[in-house]
């Protein structure tokens, strides 16, 4: 049922009955590592191009999903997702693998809550029985389209952020044993005026945080509510401006509290990701991959999702436009094992 002006309380609490994430060699050096599923050795995946290999990702991950749901893919009743490519063709041409009804959705890297929203919704409405979200990245394929090859070699300032090769994918079900999804909150778009493609986190944070401020509002809750609040992809840059403006709008966050997936999913130390990672699956595997298994183990109780995306196309950057951003929130509980 709506909630306030732009939430969704879900009064059946969607099960997530399966999930799954497959990521690339590089997200496998990362801290993370012990929380995906699978991990490849190398970018191509084993095909002929970025794109192919983005595909077989998402592919894989549609897979494993519907696997470790204990389903069929003739179970599943909606297939929904996006991620960055123009027509968003690898969620499409997995699609036409997966040969289930889909609705093809773009948030650029807000989709994997964006999805998990949509589906949650069609699911607590008894208009599906089980519904699969999912959203996936490819560093290559992602940094060719929106800023130059990874072959060029050019270089990035600081506040660049480096885009995950992923995808993740979860089974959403009305009952069930696994972790509930008990709110969204969907979010507007916010345009402050920047125009850089490598400051993706300035132009993103006050997003995530309209959007959060929305949700707190809809639901009359307090912050603390939540055990972890996570954004993505904010990364280095975006993280710093929205705790600025938390305490600016005097919403009290905990700075244990809070964290970024973008933040989460390298090491700094180890890796070169400039302010850390972006990307369609960032938030897909680090969500579907750690926090939920943290959520799982009880480590914590609550956990609200708050995933992040900037709206714009290689066409608008080339016209001078600024970038519009958004951001989509789901509420994550843990549920019955």
């Amino acid at each position: 049922m709506l909630q306030g002006y732009q939430s969704w309380k879900f009064n059946n609490r969607p099960v997530i009955m399966g999930r799954a994430t497959v990521v690339g060699p590089f997200e496998g050096q990362g801290p993370l590592a012990e929380d995906f599923d699978i991990i490849h050795g190398e970018l191509m995946v084993g095909q002929k191009s970025w794109e192919k290999a983005e595909k077989s990702l998402l592919e894989e991950s549609h897979k494993l999903a519907i696997e470790n749901s204990g389903l069929t893919k003739e179970q599943i009743n909606f297939n929904i997702g996006g991620d960055l490519m123009n027509q968003i063709i690898s969620s499409s041409f997995a699609a036409r693998t997966l040969s289930v009804p889909y609705i093809g959705i773009f948030g650029a890297c807000s989709t994997s809550m964006e999805s998990l929203a949509i589906a949650s919704l069609i699911v607590d409405s008894s208009f599906a029985e089980y519904t699969l979200a999912s959203a996936c990245s490819h560093n290559a394929s992602v940094e060719k389209q929106f800023r130059y090859p990874t072959e060029y070699g050019s270089q990035k300032p600081p506040t660049a952020q480096f885009t995950v090769t992923g995808a993740g994918a979860a089974v959403v079900s009305k009952e069930g044993k696994g972790p509930q999804i008990t709110s969204a909150t969907i979010g507007r778009v916010i345009d402050m005026g920047v125009k850089d493609p490598f400051n993706m986190g300035a132009a993103m944070a006050p997003a995530a945080v309209d959007t959060i401020e929305a949700h707190f509002r809809d639901l009359n809750i307090e912050p603390g509510y939540y055990d972890l609040i996570v954004t993505g992809d904010l990364a280095k840059v975006g993280y710093k401006i929205a705790s600025e403006l938390f305490k600016k709008h005097n919403v009290p966050i905990k700075e244990s509290q809070y964290f970024d997936c973008g933040m989460m999913i390298y090491d700094y130390e180890k890796q070169e990701v400039q302010a850390g990672a972006s990307g369609c699956g960032c938030s897909a595997v680090v969500t579907y991959g750690h926090l939920l298994k943290r959520l799982q183990k009880g480590e914590f109780k609550r956990i609200l999702v708050v995933a992040t995306g900037a709206l714009l196309s290689p066409l608008s950057f080339q016209q001078g436009e600024s970038i519009p951003c958004i951001a989509h929130a789901v509420a994550l509980e843990r549920g019955e094992e």
